[in-house]
């Protein structure tokens, strides 16, 4: 018996108050690595109105005692400059990159949690291994749906909000502002996306363009270009700024926060999502590092046809540098056992927090390629290493 529903995904653009401060957050560990590969950062920060607040724990190796972190991490011109590239240069703008009041209270990582990450003996850690930064759990999600093996929902959403940026910035038009949101409803039969019920875009907006022209232009020139034709119908609901009016927004109109688009930032809420945020963590921290690696490890098992969708679950300990469970679990999709799937992912991939790094090359400055539209699904950029298939046919072996 077949069965209908509908599955909804959001997405935000970069001038999201909360994109606003992953950028930022991203901006400063890009930095930090860039002067010092080994740094330890974990950044955040907060928006509103006008007033930016930096903070967090960062250590930097190669710094002597005497030399202050601001020497090397010009943290208000980080601000600044990503501020200004998101767009928010507007006279008009109360969060303007000029104009805002900037806040650093970043201090040094605590000392506590450095020893257990740092591969080297102490008293009390059972081993000598780099260890996990924090305990928690992770989660990878890859299923069939898209060329880029994610869930159908989220990539949509994602693609209406880069082309309204692309839009803006090339500056076809003059009324968009950075701020935006988007979200699509998909129709699934048997599981498979047949079709989209509903398109949200709320997009901010200068005071002088009237909504109809707006709610026109977004309709014709977004959503109908960037969206799948056979997957719109005359059934499909078109909401445009549904409040009427989108002026006032970003940090103006809603506090940011880094870290609060979680579900954005991986897979619309299609696969499930352990709860760490991503922006402004250095690879140590196994919230990022381990959710990057869960993707590809996900996304390789469906590219290897041993199923058509796949979610791996595994978690650690602080300090620990084994990870404490690994569970596969491909919903019913699988060609071989699940527990085949299993053991062939555990004889291909390490887990251990070093080996992640390793294997997906994440010491580099690419953070800030990351922070938006998705963290998964950048099929096109190297940098981007979690979204390669390259153990596939590995596992494809492994698995008989």
């Amino acid at each position: 018996m077949s069965r209908r529903y509908i599955f909804s995904s959001e997405s935000v653009s970069e001038g999201h108050p909360d994109k606003v401060c992953d950028a930022i957050s991203d901006a400063v560990l890009d930095a930090c690595i860039e002067h010092d590969r080994r740094s330890r950062v974990a950044c955040e920060t907060f928006a509103k109105s006008n007033i930016v607040i930096v903070g967090g724990e960062i250590t930097i190796p190669s710094l002597s005692e005497d030399k202050p972190l601001a020497s090397v991490l010009p943290v208000e011109q980080l601000v600044r400059d990503t501020v200004r590239d998101i767009g928010y240069v507007n006279d008009d703008d109360v969060f303007h990159a000029d104009k805002i009041f900037i806040t650093n209270i970043i201090t040094k990582q605590s000392p506590d949690i450095a020893q257990g990450v740092d591969a080297r003996a102490v008293e009390g850690k059972d081993t000598a291994e780099q260890g996990a930064g924090d305990q928690g759990l992770m989660f990878g999600y890859a299923c069939d749906e898209t060329p880029e093996l994610m869930p159908a929902p989220i990539m949509f959403a994602h693609r209406l909000g880069r082309e309204l940026t692309r839009i803006r910035k090339n500056g076809r038009v003059g009324w968009l502002r950075p701020d935006a949101k988007s979200q699509v409803s998909v129709i699934y039969e048997n599981g498979k996306p047949i079709g989209i019920s509903c398109v949200v875009v709320s997009t901010q907006h200068t005071r002088d363009v009237k909504h109809s022209e707006l709610r026109s232009f977004v309709i014709e020139e977004v959503i109908k270009k960037v969206l799948p034709r056979e997957m719109l119908s005359e059934k499909t609901q078109f909401l445009v700024n549904p409040t009427g009016n989108f002026v006032i927004g970003g940090p103006q109109g809603d506090a940011g926060l880094t870290g609060r688009k979680i579900i954005v930032d991986s897979y619309g809420g299609m696969g499930r999502h352990g709860g760490g945020a991503f922006s402004g963590k250095d690879p140590s921290k196994v919230d990022r590092s381990a959710a990057y690696m869960g993707r590809w490890v996900a996304k390789n098992v469906v590219a290897s046809g041993l199923a058509k969708k796949c979610e791996v679950q595994f978690a650690y300990a602080i300090g620990h540098p084994e990870p404490l469970s690994v569970r596969i679990d491909t919903f019913g999709t699988h060609t071989v056992g699940e527990e085949a799937i299993e053991r062939a992912v555990l004889a291909t991939f390490s887990f251990k927090p070093a080996d992640i790094v390793k294997q997906l090359n994440l010491l580099h400055p690419i953070y800030s390629k990351t922070t938006n539209y998705g963290h998964f699904g950048k099929i096109d950029d190297p940098d981007i290493t979690w979204e390669s298939t390259d153990k596939a046919a590995e596992l494809k072996k492994a698995a008989k």
